[in-house]
């Protein structure tokens, strides 16, 4: 798994106009479908009945229980779980396409929950852009209108509006397609327009819900890639769910994984990989290459651990130097020169640890101490 293309961390600068605080901000929330959610919420939320005997003593389904993410502006955090785990139903409430049966949904600070529908309506068109799994272009509409829909509803010009989305199909490599109507584009290119859609009214925040999950895998790779690019050079927010947890290695700064409804785990991909909370989350990382994603840091011996253990060795300074977050692969390639430990550096070049072939081999199969 190649971890070059992985989303820089968070920019310490924000747009203007963004608010304080994190981007979007979801506090204790609760999404209860049935015609008894009041009563299944006090149970679940008071009494603790689990999941499995509100259905069935209440005939209400538990979409999302007790759910809490911060994502921070410039972040990619992905959500991620099997089908029916609720990642989706969590995504949809951050522009409150679902009303929450409780708790506070705030995006750059404004609680969503407390919009009108006028507000509403301008926090879709000009904060928020979206992305489906299944491209949801209008197929009597030709490429450009689709992606100028949301510029539309905002009732920009029409000249401008032509010109905004043809930029915007520049950016996702499809220049000269806008007369082309969907039906005539292949499914990576039908998404390459969902994605321009989004990204026409120039939003802070990109919603994405599974949009590479139904692409064959090299043009699900190369969408990842173009993803990557652009929400980085366009200092975008976004919050991505899968169900793909190489996917979500691969690009995410932060993952929460979620299992019915309940988020298990929030981390890192290499707190994910390197400390999996529990079984469920242990299952799937079991077969994730640590080499791209764990880094000295994660695996290094403090220095006065290292000389208590060898005191008759040279002097650390005269190691070859590795950086702190140096992937594994990187390590191997730097440990392969010599014989040596390395020194692990932090970011102003002091020595903060060390990493033996010992500790290099265990950290390679997962169990370093």
């Amino acid at each position: 798994m190649d971890g070059a293309l992985r989303a820089s961390p968070p920019p310490d600068g924000s747009r203007a106009g963004d608010g304080d605080g994190p981007a979007v901000l979801l506090e204790n929330v609760w999404k209860i479908f049935g015609d008894r959610a009041g009563e299944a919420l006090k149970a679940a939320r008071d009494e603790g009945l689990p999941k499995s005997e509100i259905l069935r003593d209440l005939h209400c389904v538990v979409g999302v229980a007790d759910a809490g993410i911060r994502v921070e502006r410039g972040e990619i955090f992905c959500v991620m779980g099997l089908s029916g785990s609720g990642k989706s139903t969590l995504l949809r409430h951050v522009n409150r396409l679902l009303e929450p049966t409780a708790g506070r949904v705030l995006v750059q600070g404004r609680d969503v929950t407390a919009m009108n529908a006028g507000q509403l309506r301008d926090l879709r068109a000009r904060r928020i852009g979206m992305v489906f799994q299944n491209f949801a272009l209008l197929p009597h509409r030709n490429v450009r209108d689709n992606v100028a829909l949301p510029l539309e509803i905002q009732d920009v010009a029409l000249n401008e509006r032509f010109d905004l989305a043809e930029a915007a199909l520049e950016k996702v490599g499809l220049s000269g397609w806008g007369d082309r109507f969907p039906a005539s584009l292949s499914g990576g290119m039908q998404q390459r327009v969902g994605l321009a859609r989004a990204l026409a009214a120039d939003p802070p925040i990109l919603l994405m819900d599974e949009p590479f999950s139904a692409l064959d895998p090299l043009i699900r790779r190369q969408l990842q890639d173009q993803f990557l690019h652009l929400s980085h050079a366009m200092q975008k927010t976004a919050v991505f769910v899968t169900h793909d947890l190489d996917e979500a290695i691969r690009i995410g700064n932060r993952i929460a994984i979620m299992k019915d409804g309940v988020i298990v785990q929030t981390g890192t991909p290499e707190d994910i990989v390197a400390h999996p909370r529990d079984d469920y989350v242990a299952s799937f990382v079991a077969n994730i290459s640590r080499l791209h994603v764990v880094h000295a840091a994660g695996i290094m011996e403090p220095v006065a651990a290292f000389r208590g253990r060898a005191p008759g060795i040279p002097d650390i300074e005269a190691f070859p130097r590795a950086r702190a977050d140096m992937t594994i692969a990187e390590l191997i390639d730097l440990a392969a020169g010599g014989t040596d430990p390395l020194a692990v550096t932090d970011g102003e070049g002091r020595t903060v640890g060390v990493i033996d072939n010992r500790r290099l081999l265990t950290g390679i199969r997962g169990d370093a101490r």
